[in-house]
């Protein structure tokens, strides 16, 4: 049962990682990714013997997050992609780890909007054309990857959150 609980823990970096890179190279994250996040997360917690309570704060954790995300979304500020891998970061984090994942994904966002905004100066651009992706990232007035800063935020939180308490029990 231990390779288990680990294997499922590791899903969800995992699927963090993917989703970024999906939407750093496609501007999209599948709701394939998503969903596995949401549905890992119940495997998880259900392999780890986490109480159902507990579940329930975290899908109150989840349905909270996924409602800030469909308000930024409809402000245009992130896609619908973002908003809905942002609340399955949020139903595996829970509660208080979400408060330290909104935080970091809101600086991993400003760090990424310098960076795209460095990149789409005239001088930097050139270098990047015909490269694919890197070029699309480097197009004036293109969408923001933001599942990368989701993700980073996710990842630092991770460690700090009730699923990884439960592990570290074992």
């Amino acid at each position: 049962m231990h390779a288990l609980q680990i294997l499922l823990l590791l899903a969800f970096p995992g699927l963090m990682i993917l989703g970024a890179l999906s939407d750093a190279t496609s501007f999209t994250i599948p709701n394939r990714i998503s969903a596995a996040v949401i549905g890992a997360f119940f495997l998880a917690a259900l392999c780890m013997g986490m109480p159902l309570s507990a579940i329930g704060w975290h899908v109150a954790v989840g349905a909270s997050a996924l409602v800030l995300g469909m308000a930024m979304f409809a402000l245009g500020w992130i896609g619908g992609g973002d908003a809905k891998l942002f609340a399955g970061a949020a139903l595996w984090l829970g509660w208080p780890a979400s408060l330290n994942f909104v935080l970091i994904t809101g600086l991993a966002g400003g760090a990424l909007a310098l960076l795209l905004l460095n990149l789409r100066r005239d001088s930097v651009r050139p270098f990047l054309a015909g490269y694919g992706w890197t070029a699309r990232l480097a197009e004036p007035g293109a969408a923001a990857p933001y599942g990368v800063a989701i993700a980073v935020g996710a990842l630092f939180a991770f460690p700090d959150s009730p699923m990884m308490a439960l592990f570290s029990g074992f």
